[in-house]
């Protein structure tokens, strides 16, 4: 786990928050890890591999993430920043040659590969006009645009022959999320950012059981799932990452 990177993220996103506090009207933060298993193939130019049966990447990996929520008054839009980091390596071996860029790998020979999918998200919302109010505070559903930044990085090594490439891609995501106060103290969130251009989409869902446990404090557990399907500048990446993640943060 990137744990150094993510604490340098947290602290920024918290940053953020305590820079609005003459604007803001509440704040939630929390720190989580993400037990991500990624299945699918990945290729640059050349042949598609495998994740699992080429590159021998882990069915499952830890990982940290961050996020923030800023509920802001009036007609200003909320904002809602996260942070994800997604890094697998592996060593590996084909029976047959392949291509990966302008690189032929020879077969039966070892090699090691990496695919880093870092992202940022940057989203603006608003919440459902009198929901909340209709509904005695159980129920509230927010809508609006998010902006995510891909941190796109692949690359197989063999011997001396090395091939990478790496990018930023800013993807335009629709937002969508609910929240329900099932009794007490304990709530249900579900959370999905979206978008699908000419052959490419991309979808992240997020399931949340969330219980505040004294003040402003709260644990919270569920399941993450993303299907990432992006051709760009000739790397491709056709997967899905799933696993159950748990959580510990503030609201005020």
């Amino acid at each position: 786990m990137k744990l150094k990177g993510v604490l340098i993220i947290f602290v920024a996103l918290l940053l953020v928050c305590s820079a609005l506090p003459v604007f803001a009207i509440g704040i939630e933060a929390a720190l989580g890890v993400w037990n991500q298993g990624p299945q699918g193939d990945m290729g640059y130019k050349g042949d598609s591999l495998s994740l699992k049966s080429d590159l021998k990447y882990s069915s499952t990996k830890t990982e940290m993430s961050g996020r923030a929520k800023i509920d802001m008054p009036l007609f200003l839009p909320n904002i809602y920043l996260m942070a994800t980091p997604m890094k697998y390596t592996g060593n590996g071996v084909r029976s047959t040659a392949f291509r990966f860029g302008d690189r032929t790998y020879v077969a039966n020979v070892p090699y090691s590969s990496e695919l880093k999918l870092d992202h940022y998200d940057i989203g603006l919302y608003y919440g459902i006009p009198f929901l909340k109010t209709a509904t005695l505070g159980k129920l509230n559903v927010d809508v609006g645009l998010n902006v995510r930044l891909m941190d796109m990085k692949g690359s197989v090594t063999q011997g001396a022959i090395s091939e990478s490439k790496s990018f930023l891609l800013p993807l335009p995501m629709l937002y969508a999320a609910g929240q329900l106060k099932v009794i007490g103290d304990l709530s249900v969130e579900a959370e999905t950012r979206s978008i699908a251009y000419s052959s490419n989409h991309y979808i992240d869902i997020i399931g949340r059981l969330k219980y505040k446990v004294f003040g402003p404090a709260f644990v919270g557990a569920g399941y993450r799932y993303e299907k990432i399907k992006v051709d760009h500048s000739d790397l491709k990446v056709d997967i899905g990452i799933g696993g159950p993640f748990a959580e510990v943060g503030v609201k005020f």
